[in-house]
């Protein structure tokens, strides 16, 4: 025992020597502490102090000041559910737009696009980007580009999409749904107001660039609910002397990104999610032509619906590396432009649907094809399927 400890002084108080004992290991501890304190104050008294007492104590109030904010954030009520809508004035291409305040509301954008870096993104409900049925008819200013023949859609400086704003609410049912494609509106006056007027909300309607008086074909469509898509005339098979008409989106154009015909074409409607081939076989069987004019659409923020009539398109593989929206029709409703061929279709889009999930069908602005569109979705639905648009089945790669 005795080597273990040592004495360490006298106890004055009582006149006699007393041992103070304590472990000989911790003794030399003590002792190098004290030798690297008095070590420390000699050097401190010719050079500043360390900075990592200033590194320690920054970092400290940094996770402090970060603690609080998310504090802060948690408690904050969402600024969307209590913003104000904002007032419509008409914008420098003429249009009838929301004009910008600074009660309107924050949105989320994607990662990567325009203007992205750099800034603090707050993630909000895509439902939040949505246009409100009041407002469906007013082009957003913020969407548009001018163009030689009219204003062109393209992402907002917030990354905003024309697919994300001008898409119409979707059912809530999330069991089986169907979305229906109605084109060739603008053509015929008569046609189009009646495929307006007896089609429910849920159809999209797509509209021909050669129609006419779109703009208020568009706005009446769109206050009446439905989504709406731009149909593109592209290179078929044969042409020229197969023809969807004139400014159509040649393979050679599509190849070497001259876009003059294509943006003839976005620049004749506004307030769409996105574009639909009209013919365009050749075209969107080449892989060329097919990857650049994905990679504008993906630029632009607009869906690209195959309406099925090719078997060689190669659209799918060609939006999914171009990471645009795609989506894809499964059957034809009116080939055949008799009833009986038409309910024929909808039988088996309804089959396809059910073994699916959900199915995408395309029809033309008939009388007997939105007739028999028309009943047969009011005995779907008591089926227990779900017409929604498009939208709501299209492939998002940007979605959260």
């Amino acid at each position: 025992m005795g080597d273990l400890y040592r004495p360490l002084g006298l106890d004055k108080q009582h006149g006699k020597e007393r041992r103070f004992v304590v472990p000989t290991g911790r003794l030399l501890r003590l002792s190098v502490v004290f030798a690297v304190l008095v070590g420390s104050f000699a050097v401190s008294l010719h050079r500043p102090p360390l900075r990592d007492v200033d590194v320690f104590a920054e970092a400290a109030l940094r996770e402090a000041d970060e603690a609080r904010a998310a504090e802060m954030a948690a408690a904050k009520p969402d600024p969307v559910a209590s913003a104000p809508l904002m007032p419509l004035g008409r914008s420098s291409l003429g249009i009838e737009t929301p004009v910008a305040s600074d009660d309107a509301p924050t949105v989320s954008y994607p990662p990567g696009a325009s203007g992205t870096f750099g800034k603090l993104v707050s993630v909000r409900d895509p439902a939040v980007l949505r246009q409100p049925l009041s407002e469906a008819s007013s082009p957003d200013e913020a969407l548009l580009e001018p163009g030689d023949e009219g204003p062109l859609p393209v992402r907002a400086a917030d990354g905003r999409r024309p697919f994300d704003v001008y898409q119409t609410e979707p059912s809530a049912d999330r069991g089986t749904r169907v979305a229906i494609v109605v084109g060739g509106l603008g053509i015929s006056q008569t046609g189009t107001m009646n495929a307006i007027d007896k089609l429910p909300a849920g159809v999209t309607l797509a509209f021909a660039p050669a129609g006419n008086s779109l703009d208020r074909w568009m706005r009446q469509a769109r206050s009446s609910g439905h989504e709406l898509l731009l149909q593109v005339p592209m290179e078929p098979i044969g042409y020229p002397d197969v023809s969807p008409g004139e400014h159509t989106l040649t393979l050679a154009d599509a190849e070497a990104g001259r876009w003059r015909d294509l943006q003839y074409s976005l620049g004749r409607l506004t307030n769409y999610v996105g574009i639909t081939n009209y013919m365009g076989a050749r075209l969107t069987g080449d892989a060329g032509a097919m990857r650049s004019l994905a990679s504008e659409l993906a630029k632009r923020g607009l869906l690209y619906l195959d309406d099925g009539t090719s078997a060689r398109s190669l659209a799918r593989d060609a939006l999914g590396q171009a990471g645009g929206l795609y989506a894809g029709a499964d059957i034809v409703i009116d080939q055949r432009q008799d009833a009986e061929s038409i309910a024929k279709q909808l039988d088996a889009l309804e089959r396809i649907a059910r073994a699916k999930g959900r199915a995408i069908g395309v029809a033309s602005a008939f009388d007997n094809s939105v007739s028999a569109i028309a009943a047969w979705i009011g005995e779907a639905e008591a089926r227990g399927i779900a017409v929604v648009p498009v939208s709501a089945l299209a492939d998002d790669p940007e979605a959260q």
